[in-house]
């Protein structure tokens, strides 16, 4: 008996070392996107002058109900960038209350003919419902594989986090999306503006290895840009 109740307990011993091996290895949810909270709530400060991984916690005593509610997306639509695009953002830059959790939300509305042109989120997912119009959705694997759809009203899509995507509006009439995200801060770069708009610019001798065209063709596409003076501001507003 003696000898049955060390082996048992020997064998829970190891039991429990290989699940905890098991914890270490295998990747965890939390390391996919934001890091979890470690308290109820830490609403943003963002009026303070320390940089860290996200904002700095509000003093509780001064959080107020106001912190966890936001009304972005009662506002009509402003301005549209090149691209015939608004969106209206809700992420922890205009709504505090996200700080820490991990989420965040877009409103994205296109003109007829609009195009949410070639980006990426660096941080994050992205699961949208289609409210109005048509949309045209694709996005491309780092295997170069083109996945993609045409999506109407209550529809969603998912873009995995990472990936060039876009949204093209192929209908007559403004199309409108909400589109969610698991980071509060997901970020986006444009491809374009990236290659073509940056400061300073990337030499014309780089792109043009890269795009297998002659020079002059690059200064082309850069001009093009460089002729419209709001664009930084214009995309900055809206995302």
């Amino acid at each position: 008996m003696a000898y049955q109740s060390a082996y048992n307990m020997n064998y829970q011993i190891l039991l429990c070392l290989i699940l905890f091996s098991l914890g270490l290895l295998l990747p965890l949810p939390s390391h996919s996107a934001d890091p979890s909270p470690l308290q109820d709530f830490c609403v943003a400060d963002l009026d303070s002058s320390l940089f860290i991984n996200g904002f700095p916690c509000k003093n509780p005593d001064n959080v107020s109900s106001q912190d966890f509610f936001a009304n972005g997306f009662q506002q009509s639509p402003g301005e549209f960038n090149i691209f015939d695009v608004n969106v209206t953002r809700q992420d922890v830059h205009r709504f505090p209350g996200l700080n820490t959790l991990g989420l965040s939300m877009n409103r994205v509305v296109l003109k007829p003919g609009g195009l949410n042109a070639p980006h990426v989120h660096p941080r994050a997912a992205e699961l949208a419902l289609v409210m109005d119009g048509k949309l045209f959705v694709g996005f491309v694997t780092t295997g170069n594989v083109f996945y993609w759809k045409i999506v109407t009203s209550g529809e969603l899509f998912v873009i995995p986090p990472g990936l060039v995507h876009f949204q093209l509006n192929i209908g007559h009439e403004n199309a409108r999306f909400f589109a969610s995200f698991n980071s509060q801060n997901p970020g986006i770069q444009f491809a374009p503006l990236a290659l073509f708009n940056s400061t300073p610019s990337i030499p014309d001798l780089v792109l043009s290895k890269a795009f297998q065209v002659n020079q002059s063709i690059i200064e082309l596409i850069k001009s093009r840009f460089a002729t419209v003076s709001t664009v930084s501001t214009v995309l900055k507003s809206s995302y």
